[in-house]
Order: C-alpha cells, then sequence, then structure tokens
C-alpha cells in the first residue's frame, strides 16, 4: 500500500514538473527574456540626399570695354546674350515629413524622415534610434495621435495602420518602403511595435516640412 503511495506521489510530481516545464518555455517564447540583453544595431545610408539640386544659370558675358571703331553700334557676337529663359533643372528627391520619437514602454530616442523622389515613390528613414530590443516588433504607419504616457501605449492597432516590415535593428538608421497607395495625410505617425503584446515601444508624430 506505502508502494503505491509513492508511486502515485513520484506519478503527480512528474505531471506538475512537465506542466511546469512548458509553461517556461511558453513564457520563454513569448517574451524572448534575453533580447533585453542583446542589441541589433544596423547603420544603412540613407536612400537620398536631404538637398535639391538645381543647375546653374549659364553667365553672361561681360561687354567689351571698346567696340571697334569700325564696327556698327548694334552689332553683337552671336553668344554674347545669355538666352531669355534658361530650362529648369530636373527637381530631386526631397524631404516631405519628418518627427521625433518618444518613449512609450520603452525609453526610445531618434528621428524620422519621410523621402519623396521624382517618381513617386517614399521612403521611411529611422535616424539615430535607441530603444529595446523585444519579440515581434514592427515598424508602422498610423493614423493614431501621439501620446506621451501610459496612454499613448496602446493606441496605434485602433485605426488604420500600415506595416511596413519588421524593425531591422533596435540600434542605428535604417530605411522603410512606403507603399504607393499609403495615404500619408491621414497616416501621420510612427510607431515601433511589439505585435506579440501589441504596444507600443516608441512613437513619433510625422510633420510636414
Amino acid at each position: 500500500m506505502a508502494k503505491h503511495r509513492r508511486s502515485s506521489r513520484r506519478s503527480i510530481l512528474l505531471v506538475l514538473a512537465a506542466c511546469l516545464l512548458v509553461a517556461l518555455l511558453v513564457l520563454l517564447y513569448l517574451f524572448q527574456p534575453w533580447k533585453l540583453f542583446v542589441d541589433e544595431t544596423v547603420d544603412e545610408a540613407s536612400p537620398f540626399s536631404t538637398s535639391t539640386t538645381t543647375a546653374a544659370a549659364p553667365a553672361s558675358p561681360a561687354p567689351d570695354a571698346q567696340a571697334p571703331a569700325n564696327e556698327a553700334p548694334d552689332a553683337q557676337a552671336p553668344d554674347a546674350q545669355a538666352p531669355a529663359n534658361s530650362p529648369p533643372a530636373d527637381e530631386g528627391p526631397r524631404m516631405i515629413a519628418r518627427g521625433t520619437f518618444i518613449s512609450h514602454e520603452h525609453a526610445t530616442s531618434g528621428s524620422v524622415v519621410v523621402y519623396e523622389s521624382p517618381d513617386g515613390s517614399r521612403v521611411l528613414r529611422i535616424e539615430d534610434l535607441r530603444t529595446s530590443n523585444g519579440p515581434d516588433l514592427k515598424v508602422w504607419l498610423t493614423d493614431a495621435p501621439v501620446i506621451e504616457g501610459f496612454d499613448g501605449w496602446w493606441v496605434f492597432d485602433d485605426g488604420q495602420y500600415v506595416d511596413l516590415g519588421a524593425l531591422k535593428g533596435n540600434i542605428g538608421n535604417q530605411n522603410y518602403e512606403i507603399p504607393p497607395d499609403a495615404d500619408l495625410s491621414e497616416l501621420t505617425s510612427v510607431s515601433v511595435w511589439c505585435a506579440r503584446f501589441r504596444v507600443s515601444f516608441g512613437a513619433a508624430e510625422l510633420l510636414p516640412v
């Protein structure tokens, strides 16, 4: 009888240990706590220059100090006069919006810039980012307001959002293509979004420039 009880107790302990092990593995998968101690750094070059290149108009030649005595007063060399209207230079990529990160669930700093090229394609660039690493981090464009404090952590999946892809690194500079159909007149904020726990690590309001 005593031997049977010891066997039953051992079986119960084994089942409990197995359950605890499974629970621990699930928690490790969900939270991935080691990422808090492992930074991922990325340093992508800027896709565009912040300045627009313009072609300089050709300079008009200086008039001669003295015209030859036998030359008619209204005579001019063929290339002495500059064209009245120079053709406009091709417009290069330009900055159309920018913003600065504030902290939400984790301390976050850095800035965001949106560039538009002449063909209409757009790129979101994150510069000097520094935030915590974590599971399933995304870069989202959203229509949510950027609110400081606890109330601003959860709002970014309440309305419209566009997922630009996984965060490439929690430290550094990185570029993300913006889909052609994304309406930046409505999508006016950027969030480093933890999709697993539906919380913002940090966010920036996009302001037109």
